[in-house]
């Protein structure tokens, strides 16, 4: 075990994390420089558009010190972005220590403070690394200065790299080897491994990425899962260098995979414990709890033949997805389809882009909702994610949203604009402070929905892209809810109604009927969209009818025949006002839900 380190990069979105990666996997030479390429850990398409990490990934770099010896480095990748802190927390967990990136221009952000303080709540070895330095903008003494003032960490210590020229990739090898501690635990125990993650294969089933707290794992061991008791038997286990290379053993401190024949991804859960079922270990691991989804949609095929396509794609997805959450849906206007809980918005988009690119579907979706919960008159409680399961308003005694605690990290001269911002979101300003003479960190406390739609964009344009963001759920507080529907012709369309906050009924009713507008083409009679709470109507636009002048065959004559004619027409346009049907094309279910964007 002297011989092995077990670490994590810790960043904030965008501050080289998978770079580093790429060049400590170059520096082992496991991959041949044909066979290499950037981001060579991010798996899936929208990784590399995006250039984030979805998927924690895992690799075992062998490296020969200075002082001769061999080691074995398990680097284990984590997600940036908020959306995946749990899984985060569990790989930090299987960790010893963390390099904690920090982009030598954009300095310290909100991500790199809670990634730090995610790392210290695991007791691990903090190594700083100034990333970036070959940039015209670095200014490595202005970060070092913000280790020191904002995360309380020795500015001398940290090292300076540049990860996309390779500058001081060998200092953070050796460092990584004198710095961190090796793994403790006792390889002759009972076994004690966390799950920290997991993908699917479609010959293997489920492969489990575990680190081994105590004891040893061998193919034909009996394991059991301590939350759900499932046992298996264990048929292959190895340790990850790009491919999977299976070992006789994993022992106490080692990082690896297990192959069991396991059918579902859902039964290995992240942060799970496993043990052996003839010797089981006295406890299960701590820290471990169920993902819960906080954002709910629904996705309908835009043709209504699409469902069973639908069906087998997130079912599929679902192998490789174990926090998505559905459920099947139907709506009068869009069919069949099925109602999809999230983690968080960026979980959203990658759903919706995974199902339309990997197996080529056209979809709709319906707007973003939290889960909102309702206390009826006569004492029960109800919790709701979906609008068109929303009683009866007199039934209701109260109702109660979720509630953020908001950190947003701005330089100072932004603090009005973030703060209106705020406000206007219906935020609570608990408290700011200067972490150096020009930068602050601001705390609201703020309702989920008002979020979910585009507060990130809002903010990263009114700071210039300076302000960062980063939240956690903390209870749930009382509130002032209503249904608003959208009716197109008079008729109610089920997929466009949404829960708001009652004052920001009537805005969004309007923005919304707005938007409709433009995008529902002109029909021979006049269709009125209109927003509505209740039997109330807040909001109103017409798309007008398009014209055909029936009185130009008419040439001389008394006025009475023009107007015998625009009669006729006016009562053949009521009548194809009462029996047309108003076709809303997908483009207008799109426009709804990015309503608040423009």
């Amino acid at each position: 075990m002297r011989n092995i380190r077990n670490f994590s990069i810790i960043a904030h979105i965008d501050h080289g994390k998978s770079t580093l990666s790429d060049r400590l996997i170059q520096m082992a030479n496991i991959v041949a420089d044909r066979d290499f390429k950037d981001q060579i850990l991010d798996t899936m398409d929208i990784e590399r558009e995006r250039g984030i990490t979805i998927k924690s990934q895992t690799i075992c770099l062998p490296y020969t010190a200075a002082d001769e010896q061999s080691y074995y480095l398990n680097l284990i990748d984590t997600p940036g972005h908020v959306d995946f802190s749990y899984e985060v927390s569990r790989a930090l967990a299987a960790c010893e220590g963390a390099l904690l990136l920090i982009d030598a221009s954009q300095g310290v952000e909100a991500q790199t403070l809670a990634n730090l303080y995610l790392a210290f709540e695991h007791d691990l070895e903090i190594l700083p690394i100034i990333n970036k330095i070959d940039l015209p903008s670095a200014d490595i003494d202005r970060v070092k200065k913000q280790i020191e003032e904002d995360l309380g960490l020795d500015p001398q210590a940290a090292l300076q790299v540049s990860a996309k020229q390779g500058l001081g990739i060998d200092e953070v090898l050796e460092a990584i080897v004198t710095k961190l501690p090796p793994p403790e635990g006792q390889a002759d125990g009972p076994l004690q491994a966390l799950i920290f993650d997991s993908h699917y294969d479609a010959y293997r089933g489920t492969v489990v990425h575990l680190r081994v707290m105590h004891g040893q794992i061998k193919p034909g061991d009996t394991i059991i899962f301590k939350s759900n008791r499932a046992a298996y038997r264990v048929e292959e286990v190895g340790i990850f260098q790009l491919k999977r290379i299976s070992l006789k053993t994993l022992s106490a401190g080692q990082v690896g995979y297990i192959i069991a024949g396991i059918k579902k991804i859902s039964d290995t859960r992240c942060g799970d414990t496993v043990t052996h079922a003839d010797q089981p270990c006295d406890a299960a691991l701590p820290g471990f709890k169920m993902t819960k989804p906080v954002v709910f949609s629904s996705i309908y095929p835009t043709a209504s033949d699409g469902y069973e396509e639908l069906a087998v794609a997130m079912e599929k997805l679902n192998l490789n997805d174990a926090a998505l959450v559905y459920e099947k849906d139907s709506s009068v206007a869009l069919g069949f389809g099925f109602r999809c809980g999230f983690l968080g918005l960026l979980h959203l988009e990658v759903v919706q882009e995974r199902l339309e690119r990997e197996y080529d579907l056209s979809l709709i979706l319906t707007a973003p909702s939290v889960q909102y919960q309702l206390v009826m008159n006569d004492g029960t409680d109800l919790t709701i994610d979906n609008p068109a399961y929303y009683p009866d308003p007199t039934r209701i005694e109260k109702t109660r949203e979720p509630y953020i605690r908001a950190a947003i990290i701005t330089p100072d001269r932004y603090m009005g604009a973030v703060m209106n911002l705020c406000l206007e979101r219906r935020g609570l300003n608990k408290t700011y402070h200067y972490l150096t003479s020009d930068r602050m960190e601001m705390i609201f406390e703020m309702p989920l929905a008002e979020v979910i739609y585009d507060f990130y964009d809002r903010l990263k344009s009114i700071t210039q892209g300076y302000g960062s963001f980063d939240y956690d759920l903390i209870d749930y507080r009382e509130t002032d809810l209503v249904k608003l529907d959208i009716l197109i012709n008079g008729e109610r369309v089920d997929a466009l109604s949404q829960l708001v906050h009652s004052d920001n009924a009537v805005n969004r009713a309007r923005v919304a009927c707005e938007k409709l507008r433009q995008e529902i083409p002109r029909q021979m009679f006049k269709i009125a969209i209109q927003g509505a709470i209740g039997g109330n109507i807040i909001a109103r636009k017409t798309v007008s009818a398009l014209r055909k002048d029936v009185t130009a065959k008419c040439y001389g004559g008394d006025i009475t025949r023009k107007r015998k004619l625009l009669e006729k027409q006016k009562k053949g346009k009521k009548r194809m006002k009462m029996v047309g049907k108003v076709m809303i094309p997908q483009s207008a279910f799109l426009a709804v839900l990015k309503s608040d964007s423009d």
